[in-house]
């Protein structure tokens, strides 16, 4: 991610699985230390506290993280947020960039 870094930016990624997990995925996918993932599980309190918690009692899985980005800069202060209604929806790094670009937070 040296794009990022340039801008004096860090990728955080926040998943919902448990830590042991990422740290396998990181192991099977060769990443080591390189990027920095942390788990909200079991209580899941930052995808609530940034509204990425989906809460459907139709839905079979009933509770569940949609995919977000957030852009926060040195302060702590949320410069950007886009949280997709489907999983299968990505940002391209391009756009990300020019979101960290255009929020101020680079």
């Amino acid at each position: 991610m040296p794009q990022f870094q340039a801008l004096g930016a860090q990728v955080v990624g926040v998943s919902t699985d448990p830590a042991p997990s990422l740290a396998a995925w990181q192991k099977e996918n060769n990443v080591g230390g390189k990027q920095i993932l942390l788990s909200d599980f079991p209580r899941r309190q930052m995808l609530t506290a940034y509204g990425a918690l989906e809460t459907n009692e139709q839905s079979p899985v009933y509770r569940y993280a949609k995919r977000a980005y957030f852009i926060i800069d040195k302060t702590g202060t949320v410069k950007y947020v886009k949280i997709m209604d489907s999983p299968l929806n990505l940002l391209s790094a391009d756009e990300v960039l020019k979101a960290l670009k255009d929020s101020g937070a680079a």
